[in-house]
């Protein structure tokens, strides 16, 4: 079904941009969020191999739609520590749109899953675990949940981390692609792109949010299972998501407005302002020097070129050069 956005007199949020959203006929609250040039910026500037550039993106998706539900001035942080090939994982939020993201990895490792045809986002995490992290600022406590990886999708990671922590069903879509395109007189040019969408369960009456109770690993042989049959309402919009095509989540043509309305049309998709995102760093001369002068005669020697202490911020790659050692 086609949908004039322009007859509805909806302006579309455009790419690098989250639209909140609420299904008031299922009981559903969400985010969609369709990414473009702020994502490209942010790979590009790493050169990482493929793979890990797509684990990268999907992480930037799913930070951009849980970090801008923050409903106050601060930071959202989703890091993964892991015994895979990316053996470190950084995506940072700070509101009200500033987005950076890095990754640590073992290119050897990487090459070789590719190689193999295994170079799956999971294969590339491994075991270990994933923090979110929600910090309100000075003088106010830090949140942070934690999620253990084994073989774990990132879409997975979320639907995990709030049924354990928050109790609310989720559900998550997160898609990424490349768009080639040839500009004239010149050669093939690749870009990135992605999107997703996320919806959650917040009925008014608490008791349509039951879920069944996770099994502790030591229950007697043959115990059964602890089952709840879900909300029908919730059930229609699982099913709804579901249906979420890679292709639209991340081709540029079809604006996250579009393919809400295709999905919720039938029940009511109300739509709320957009929240645009920001390729930013939040590093500085300044907060350089502020770390360094705690560093040891030791570390310092260790980022010592040439006679200048070279720094080079791991998010958006800008390097600093000193000197002498700042304090001294």
């Amino acid at each position: 079904m086609a949908f004039n956005l322009e007859e509805l007199g909806i302006a579309p949020a455009g790419l690098d941009a989250v639209r909140p959203f609420a299904v008031e006929g299922l009981d559903v609250r969400g985010r969609a969020v369709a990414l473009g040039p702020v994502l490209d910026k942010i790979l590009g500037r790493h050169d990482y191999p493929e793979p890990v550039s797509r684990l990268v993106a999907e992480a930037v998706v799913l930070t951009s739609l849980l970090g801008t539900s923050l409903k106050f001035e601060g930071r959202f942080t989703l890091q993964t520590q892991t015994q895979g090939p990316v053996s470190m994982l950084v995506v940072d939020f700070a509101s009200p749109d500033a987005i950076r993201a890095c990754a640590t990895f073992d290119a050897e490792r990487v090459e070789a899953l590719t190689k193999a045809g295994k170079a799956t986002p999971e294969a590339l995490l491994g075991t270990g675990h994933l923090a979110m992290t929600i910090d309100q600022g000075q003088h106010m406590q830090r949140y942070q949940g934690l999620v253990e990886l084994d073989g774990m999708s990132l879409e997975d990671v979320a639907r995990q981390y709030f049924e354990r922590s928050e109790q609310i069903p989720t559900e998550v879509r997160l898609g990424v692609g490349e768009l080639y395109t040839r500009p004239q007189g010149e050669g093939l040019e690749r870009t990135w792109t992605a999107g997703g969408v996320l919806i959650q369960f917040l009925p008014e009456a608490p008791e349509r949010m039951r879920q069944a109770d996770i099994d502790p690993g030591d229950a007697p042989a043959g115990t059964e299972p602890h089952e709840i049959e879900e909300d029908d309402a919730w059930v229609e919009a699982k099913v709804l998501v579901d249906t979420i095509k890679d292709v639209e989540l991340t081709d540029p043509e079809v604006s996250v407005e579009m393919l809400l309305f295709r999905l919720f049309h039938e029940r009511g998709v109300r739509l709320f302002e957009v929240q645009p995102l920001a390729d930013k760093c939040r590093c500085s001369r300044e907060k350089i020097e502020n770390v360094l002068a705690n560093f040891t005669d030791e570390e310092i020697d260790a980022v010592t070129i040439d006679g200048k202490i070279v720094v080079t911020c791991e998010f958006c790659s800008t390097h600093y050069e000193f000197d002498n050692k700042p304090g001294r």
